[in-house]
Parts: structure tokens; sequence; C-alpha cells
């Protein structure tokens, strides 16, 4: 069942560059149609209006990475009836989350002036390690059709119509060959979540996994056929799958275990 009145829709921002945001702007036409289905209630990006919860629907962008984080998403949680979270920092701690397999300390006195001031934790992490979500919309950025449709789902009271094949059907629906295959191009398609409409490989270019692992992706099949056929190094492959979505449990998994023969070197 939806709701019996405009849900009152919330738009939050943690560790990110705000673009899975301004893919909502950019929806154009389509952005008008959510505007006349929702109140929105919190959205700085867009508005200076400021509606108290609770909220029906909130969007969140970005990872966590402060301890003011954990406890200001908890508290978001608390006030929203669903949780979507938007983009890879959200759904994967986004590319910040590479420091987290470097001593952040060394990152603050490099690159800051006033390191004194910077209080961080360790680690980049995905909103769903903190929280319960109730739906994750991979992407960076998110696609805005995609979004636009999960909008519209949990207003009407439906299940979400997102895809879970990789991106491989992307390219067979757009008539692209192979790149691997016909090209000997690493590519991260075959394990990456659909989403993007097959961007790089139109372009003769491999996939980057900017989606995120698709439903069950078989990474270590991917990786033999790389270093076997492709020539790929482990040093590649780590670089890798530690992209966009380097926190994704399938895309880190893999990575470390590529890694692990160097670190006990």
């Amino acid at each position: 069942m939806g709701f019996k009145r405009n849900p009152k829709l919330a738009v939050w921002k943690f560790a990110s560059c705000d673009g899975c945001q301004l893919s909502l702007l950019d929806c154009e036409d389509e952005l008008l149609d959510v505007v006349g289905a929702v109140d929105i209630a919190y959205f700085p990006e867009a508005s200076r209006e400021y509606v108290k919860g609770p909220y029906d629907v909130s969007l969140v962008e970005g990872s966590i990475t402060t301890a003011h984080d954990i406890k200001r998403i908890k508290r978001i949680r608390k006030e929203s009836k669903f949780l979507i979270t938007i983009g890879a920092c959200a759904t994967s701690g986004g590319i910040q989350a590479l420091k987290n397999y470097k001593n952040v300390e060394d990152f603050i006195s490099i690159v800051y002036a006033r390191p004194d001031y910077i209080d961080t934790l360790d680690t980049s992490t995905p909103i769903g390690d903190h929280i319960p979500v109730d739906f994750e919309l991979r992407g960076c950025p998110i696609n805005k059709m995609q979004l636009v449709e999960v909008i519209s789902a949990f207003v009407f009271g439906r299940k979400p119509n997102v895809p879970h094949h990789s991106v491989c059907l992307e390219c067979k629906l757009k008539g692209n060959p192979c790149v691997m295959v016909a090209h000997g191009t690493p590519c991260m398609g075959p394990i990456t979540h659909a989403g993007c409409d097959a961007l790089c490989t139109a372009y003769n270019r491999g996939c980057f996994g900017c989606y995120g692992p698709m439903e069950t992706p078989n990474t270590s099949s991917l990786s033999r056929r790389w270093q076997e056929h492709l020539n790929v190094s482990s040093d590649d492959l780590v670089r890798a799958f530690r992209g966009f979505n380097t926190y994704a449990e399938a895309f880190r998994k893999e990575s470390e275990a590529h890694d692990r023969p160097r670190q006990e070197v």
C-alpha cells in the first residue's frame, strides 16, 4: 500500500562529492513528477527549507568517516520509515575507503597544514555497516532513472524494479563486442552491477566497476581469466578491485586475496 498523503522525503549527505544528489537534480522533467509526489522536507543541495522529522523516505549519500557521522546516521535511521543509500560512497565506502588499507595519520600529516584540526576515523565505511538499510542503489554516480524508479516504488508501496544483472547484458543489448574477447582488454563488466548502459565498453574500454558488484559475482573466476589469458599482474588486480567500490564485500575480499602475498614478502 502507498501513502495516503504525500510522503516526506529527506536527502542527507555524509563524506562524498555530492554527485549522486546532483543526479536527482539532473532528472529535469522527471524531477517535477517526483516533487509532485513527495514533500521535500530536507534537501540542502536544492533548498534551504527544513522540516523536522520523522520522514517517510530518506536518501543518504556518502560514507561514514567520523565518530560524529555514526551518531548522526543512527539518529537519521530513527527518524526515517524507509532509508535508502545512494551511490558508491554510501553503499561501498567510496573512493575514500582506500585509506582503510593505509595508516590514516600518514595522509593527515602530508595533506593538511594543520593536522591537529582533523578528527577522523581510521576507516571509511558504508552506511549499512552501522544501521539497517532498506535499499541500496549503487553507482558512481547513480543512474538518475533508477533513482526515480526507487523513489516511486517506495512512494507507491511496491518493490523497486532495478536490474541485478551485470554490465555484460547491457553490452549485448547495445550490440557492443566483448572487449576482453575481441581486444584482450581487462574488463570488470562480468561482475559489475548494470546501470551505466555499458558506457566504457561502447568506446572499446574495459569496465571500471563503477556500479559495484552485481548479485553473486564470481570475482575469483574473473581474476583467473585476467591472470591466465591477459597476463594481468597481482598488483594490477588489486588496483582494479580497489576503485570506486573498494569496500564492497566481494571486491574487498578479492583485492585482499591478491594483496596478501605482497604483504607477506
